[in-house]
């Protein structure tokens, strides 16, 4: 797969040839950088698209919306008169190194900006009604931009409302709402003005290079020495990658093993409106720069730190949860894959045994080869077949890839041979990547289970077993959608050909080649539509690939050559939904969900938030006294748990494993101060279990969901696919 990568940046090794003998340099010039970017852009990105007059209008809309994301502070008037000047030749003026352009926009921004900070500081001395029926926009990221100042001045009254609205209800008040909507404005300008020259052509040539498809970008000295923010590595401290987004640091993802994912509370879509350390006061920081809010999050080992977070299914944004979280390294052992055995009732009140194996990344060890996922995915699956498990489930929910080397092996694992993934390069050039091992570690029946989280490398495994007929794929509608490889050129190298050549220069990640599988469609966008969907919150197009602006499209090339797996092997699809959707609909748990999908899909849709105090009250009274009823009805449900055994790389080989609970009513029960009578038959070993060598006492909190409807349908499904695999007696049983 190395070779394969190698060629498909063969353009791009031609251009940066000549400088890799040329000795270090002084860093170029902004004038040489940007000519530096758009090349490279028109000759090594994956759709070879020219700097035309297209691209120019598209890269002067997404140059305006970096600066003013919410349409709020330029007037239509303003983007009329800029498109004018510079639409149809701002593009070719980057090929020229001119940055004028760059420059005369963030000017305006800055006049325009200040312009309405002293006008929202006026506002915030009058008395504000919330008692009125107006409602705003939640989004304006759609919205057209105010025609005219008494247009703007109008939503901006809105917007100041809503923001000391949401601080007053707020049920951890930091300051008095007007010190602190009016301090954020003050950060906010003061952030602006002090961006130098350096910063506007950073953002000027990110927007550029996002033009082109949402994940390349170009890197600054700043941004190569800082990763953690704009590169998608974890961030020193808990391990969540953020972005900003209207004003908020919004969490992106959650890092396989960091404090964060290992605790639960954060989720992917919260938005940070505070932080504090330690036990000292929450510190505001929207509106804040992304790097001071790292810093602030950032810390020594073992410290805590204190965020007040938005969460990203809340209705209303007044709501909020303060989450406690103790600064660690991100260990390599909350990484790697782990498995459990779980023994539960079948719908016949048997007793079955399945493997449910999760797998947070496709990790590799690239220089020393001690790490790989495919072989610890194979210690593990030696020992669940040693426990005679009837079924396996891969739970690629948390999954957001990783090593594509490891994706191919570690599909292998489940398929006799043939290829796994299509490349196209940008030249149009495909190349088939196949199972390196002809071998099958696992030949039972299989599952994966997948989310919107479920991305690039985790979408080629999902979709080769599915397009084998390999395995059932359970979850949300689609995975991510992100089927795109993407490599970084360092920009002093291509520069040296224009006279300079310095690590200085910064970098640009750029869009190569795209997957698409073995049936010949693409993974971009579309994703991996699962073959049987279970209602979940996190399954909304707003959390995909669709949702990022300008998203490479999705398209199909020639179906690979590949056997399905033997048709005496039917995976029952048809007859596996009809049996899962009837379990749905009678399930309180899904009809929980359910519920709160429609809530959050119409406040999505309905895209209006009320500036009536007493309606927001309401609502979030409504809200806190459903989530109290919900758990009412669940410490009075008698359901019986399953025994879990949790298997992990260093208990694969002991003859005794560490049974494990998920924490279900229990966990429900304490943190409603309820103190339900525990089973002492589930909470200790059973010692007529037939797993090898017993069940050593649990003393593990699994830190995973104590509520999680989809886990339990999914194991549902497993044992009815195991149920119908045993032959046509079984499958034909009318249920």
């Amino acid at each position: 797969m190395k070779s394969s990568f190698q060629r498909s940046l063969a353009l791009c090794a031609v251009l940066l040839t000549a400088a890799i003998a040329a000795p270090p340099a002084a860093a170029a010039s902004k004038e040489t950088i940007a000519m530096s970017v758009g090349r490279l852009l028109e000759e090594g990105h994956y759709t070879h698209q020219r700097l035309n007059e297209g691209v120019s209008r598209k890269f002067l809309q997404t140059y305006l919306e970096m600066l003013d994301y919410s349409h709020l502070f330029f007037t239509q008037k303003d983007v009329d008169e800029m498109n004018a000047k510079y639409g149809s030749s701002i593009a070719g003026d980057v090929l020229l190194g001119t940055l004028k352009p760059a420059y005369e926009i963030y000017d305006l921004y800055t006049k325009r900006l200040d312009e309405r900070v002293a006008k929202i500081k006026e506002l915030l001395k009058q008395p504000i009604d919330f008692k009125s029926d107006a409602k705003i926009e939640l989004s304006r990221q759609k919205a057209p931009w105010p025609k005219d100042e008494a247009e703007a001045d109008q939503l901006w009254r809105g917007r100041i409302t809503n923001e000391l609205l949401q601080e007053h209800l707020s049920e951890h008040p930091i300051e008095p709402a007007p010190q602190l909507v009016g301090r954020r404005y003050d950060r906010l300008s003061r952030n602006v003005h002090e961006q130098d020259k350096d910063e506007q052509v950073k953002l000027f040539l990110d927007a550029l290079a996002q033009t082109y498809d949402p994940h390349s970008e170009y890197l600054s000295k700043a941004d190569m020495k800082n990763f953690s923010i704009n590169m998608g590595l974890s961030l020193v401290g808990i391990g969540a990658m953020l972005r900003s987004e209207d004003g908020y640091a919004k969490i992106e993802s959650l890092v396989p093993g960091g404090p964060a994912q290992v605790d639960g509370r954060l989720k992917v879509g919260d938005r940070i409106t505070a932080v504090a350390q330690a036990q000292n006061e929450f510190v505001d920081v929207r509106e804040m720069r992304l790097d001071k809010v790292v810093e602030m999050i950032r810390g020594k080992k073992g410290t805590h730190v204190r965020l007040l977070v938005i969460p990203a299914d809340a209705t209303d944004p007044s709501r909020r949860k303060n989450v406690e979280l103790v600064r660690d390294e991100i260990k390599l052992k909350d990484q790697e894959a782990r498995a459990d055995i779980i023994i539960r009732k079948d719908e016949n009140g048997n007793p079955i045994k399945l493997g449910w194996l999760t797998l947070p990344s496709f990790y590799a060890d690239m220089d020393k080869h001690q790490k790989s996922t495919t072989r610890d995915v194979v210690a593990l699956l030696k020992r669940l077949k040693k426990e005679n498990i009837a079924g396996l489930v891969v739970d690629l929910r948390r999954n957001g890839g990783g090593s594509l080397e490891e994706a191919l092996s570690l599909t292998g694992l489940f398929l006799k041979s043939g290829p796994i993934v299509q490349t196209k390069d940008y030249n149009g050039s495909i190349r088939i990547s196949s199972d390196p091992d002809p071998g099958i570690a696992y030949s039972g029946p299989l599952m994966v289970l997948t989310s919107r989280q479920s991305a690039s490398a985790s979408e080629i495994f999902a979709a080769a077993l599915q397009d084998y007929g390999r395995a059932v794929v359970v979850g949300d509608k689609n995975t991510f959608g992100k089927g795109t490889v993407q490599t970084i050129l360092p920009i002093g190298r291509f520069a040296s050909l224009l006279g300079s050549r310095s690590d200085e220069d910064g970098a640009l990640k750029l869009t190569i080649q795209k997957f698409y599988r073995v049936a010949g469609g693409s993974t971009q966008l579309h994703g991996v539509a699962s073959d049987i969907v279970l209602p979940s919150l996190s399954d909304l197009p707003e959390f995909g690939e669709g949702a990022l602006k300008n998203a490479l499209a999705y398209d199909e090339v020639s179906k690979a050559k590949y056997t399905k797996w033997s048709d005496t092997h039917s995976l029952f699809i048809d007859q596996l939904r009809r049996h899962s959707e009837e379990r749905v609909k009678s399930d309180p748990e899904f009809h929980y969900v359910m519920e709160d999908i429609d809530r959050l899909r119409h406040k999505i849709d309905e895209n209006r938030i009320s500036l009536n105090e007493d309606l927001r009250k309401k609502e979030l009274s409504d809200d806190k006294l459903r989530k109290e009823m919900r758990s009412k009805e669940r410490l009075a449900r008698n359901q019986e748990e399953p025994r879990i055994y949790r298997l992990t790389l260093d208990t694969v080989d002991k003859p005794n494993l560490q049974l494990v609970m998920y924490p279900g009513k229990l966990a429900e029960a304490k943190k409603n101060g309820v103190s339900p009578k525990v089973d002492p038959e589930v909470a200790a070993p059973d010692a007529d279990t037939d797993l090898v060598g017993g069940a050593s006492s649990s003393s593990d909190d699994t830190k995973e969901p104590a509520i999680d409807p989809e886990r339990d349908e999914t194991l549902n499904i497993l044992a009815d696919l195991v149920d119908l695999s045993h032959g046509p007696k079984t499958a034909s049983t009318n249920r």
